[in-house]
């Protein structure tokens, strides 16, 4: 391999006691040196376990790993690891210290002098934006300035290779864009080799190189725009009719599986990609809409290199399998007014008020310590109210928060299931302890168990499945009651693709059954699914609205979020 490669791949496979298949398999890469590079995969891909055997981690059985032309998996690997910073999924952060001393702590282990750290602080917290909170415990920081500081510990020691496993994932719009401009800035400042892996197909794309993984193999490794075109003349926008629902328009085209490869809602039409072979227009003439050709992105050029190999997930059964009937009352499900939550001196959510309707998808979005959560855990009565007004499915959640938890389901932002037990003992579990017992019981688990696609797993070890197979019990769980209210708090966050297609479709099929939906998401393409959205920063409500309302002017939900929120802090400061 020539000298410009910062990292080589040879033949690297790894195994695991008891996996029946390799996690890595004979992976041979040349990774450049001073280029960002993407490795992207569903989950279970084999993303992070290529990242901990290219950190000197993990030592493959079989291949060899090279840095900069030397072997890594040698004498020289103490001294290779110096010339690496390494930033896992959960990074080691102190929770009980301070920023300062979370940085004292890495440059003591690096081994900075008084005059390299006092430079390096100043530089590292200043382009993080970390400066006016060095006093800070770590585990009081937001999720966006948790990985900022992550970063910034990684960065520390100015590594030649920087690899990062999903940095981003839980973080929101305006915090993941001013991660990825700090990475940007490193990468051409010190010609630093950086490796991210990540689900988000819009990160890939601000890449070099992406590098994509399927089943422990690459399938892919090229540079986005030849992958996008994989997608030339396959990618459609079709325009969503007056009176018509976004999602409604989303699923009805997704369920098109001999012939549609891909829908997902974009702001006023949904994008769609077609299969090789399918006619534009007759599909025009079946659904009596317009196909608008666009370019293919980086996501749409993934999408038709994986339907080579890997099946589409038939979308069918969940919406013809519930128990309840589509509910066209416009009574409001939820009713908060003027909600307060205090802690001590801080005010968490200052007085916000919302209704949602019944079969209402209704988004809760903001920056990381918004507010969002807290309000959440109010609504599902896990927090008592400090002040305000609030009712649930007919229930006053401030007098009986018990009874309110009965109406609901909900899966939380980090798994919550029982590690122990399998994936069929977690569901009975809950099964019984909502009170379903028999053959009710045995076909509600049968069921969720197959539309999940959980059936394979079921004697597996919840705390042993990837992370994508967790959300779907996750999801699976917080069903198996048949819930009036659904409350699903960042339910997506670091899912892969086909993974955030199958959970959406699910929910649009639920929404039309009469299951009133509260989310949480950073995805801004998946706040379209909602009926109205409410953006908070700062514990205040910003903005309410249908996602076109919210979007006013700007180009996309991204943009949108960020003005408003940008904003708002603008009008606090001068305040």
């Amino acid at each position: 391999m020539s000298e410009l490669s910062a990292i080589t791949l040879e033949s690297v496979s790894r195994f695991e006691k008891g996996v029946t298949s390799p996690l890595l398999k004979s992976i041979t890469a040349d990774l450049k040196k001073g280029r960002l590079i993407a490795v992207v995969g569903a989950d279970g891909a084999g993303k992070t376990t290529l990242m901990r055997v290219m950190a000197g981690l993990l030592k493959p059985q079989e291949g060899a790993v090279k840095l900069f032309g030397e072997k890594l998996y040698s004498k020289e690997l103490s001294r290779l690891q110096t010339l690496c910073g390494y930033m896992p999924q959960q990074f080691g952060l102190y929770t009980d210290l301070s920023v300062k001393e979370n940085l004292t702590l890495y440059a003591d282990l690096f081994g900075l002098s008084e005059a390299e750290r006092k430079k390096r602080f100043t530089e590292l917290l200043s382009i993080t934006g970390l400066t006016d909170f060095t006093a800070r415990p770590a585990g009081k920081l937001s999720g966006g300035m948790k990985q900022k500081l992550g970063l910034a510990c990684a960065l520390l020691n100015h590594p030649k290779i920087l690899l990062l496993d999903e940095p981003s994932v839980g973080v929101d719009p305006l915090s993941r864009r001013e991660l990825w401009s700090i990475l940007k800035k490193n990468v051409h400042a010190e010609a630093m080799t950086v490796v991210v892996a990540t689900t988000y197909m819009d990160e890939a794309a601000l890449c070099d190189d992406v590098l994509i993984l399927e089943n422990g193999e690459i399938i892919l490794h090229d540079s986005p725009q030849a992958i996008a075109a994989l997608a030339t003349g396959l990618a459609f926008n079709v325009k969503v009719p007056s009176g018509t629902r976004v999602r409604d328009l989303q699923a009805q085209l997704l369920d098109d599986t001999d012939y549609i490869l891909d829908a997902v809602p974009r702001s006023g039409y949904v994008r769609v990609l077609l299969r090789d072979y399918a006619d534009r227009e007759s599909l025009q003439e079946k659904y009596g809409l317009q196909f608008e050709p666009v370019a293919g992105g980086l996501e749409e050029g993934y999408l038709v290199n994986r339907a080579k190999t890997v099946p589409r997930h038939p979308y069918s059964v969940i919406a013809q399998s519930s128990a309840q009937l589509p509910n066209t009352s416009n009574e409001s499900v939820v009713i908060a007014k003027d909600l307060v939550r205090r802690f001590g001196s801080f005010t968490a959510v200052d007085r916000t008020s919302f209704d949602v309707k019944a079969g209402e998808i209704f988004g809760l979005l903001g920056p990381n310590g918004a507010g969002k959560t807290t309000t959440f855990k109010m609504l599902c009565g896990l927090l008592k109210v400090t002040s305000g007004e609030l009712e649930v499915a007919g229930v006053n959640v401030l007098d009986s928060r018990e009874e309110a938890r009965e109406q609901l389901g909900y899966m939380s932002q980090k798994f919550a299931l029982y590690g122990d037990l399998s994936v069929s003992e977690n569901l009975d579990f809950f099964a019984s302890a909502y009170g379903l017992a028999g053959q009710e019981k045995a076909q509600r688990i049968d069921f969720l168990l197959n539309e999940f696609e959980l059936m394979s797993f079921s004697a597996a070890q919840a705390k042993t499945l990837p992370g994508g197979i967790k959300q779907r019990l996750a999801m699976a769980v917080a069903l198996i009651h048949n819930p009036k209210l659904l409350f699903l708090d960042e339910p997506t966050s670091g899912a892969d693709v086909p993974t955030r297609r199958q959970f959406w479709r699910w929910m649009t099929a639920l929404s039309q059954t009469g299951t009133t939906i509260i989310v949480t998401t950073h995805f801004m393409e998946e706040a379209l699914y909602c009926d109205r959205l409410l953006i908070q920063d700062g514990g205040l409500p910003l903005i309410m609205g249908s996602p076109a309302e919210v979007r006013g002017q700007s180009l996309s939900m991204d943009e949108a979020f960020i003005r408003v929120v940008k904003e708002f802090r603008a009008q606090r400061s001068q305040s």
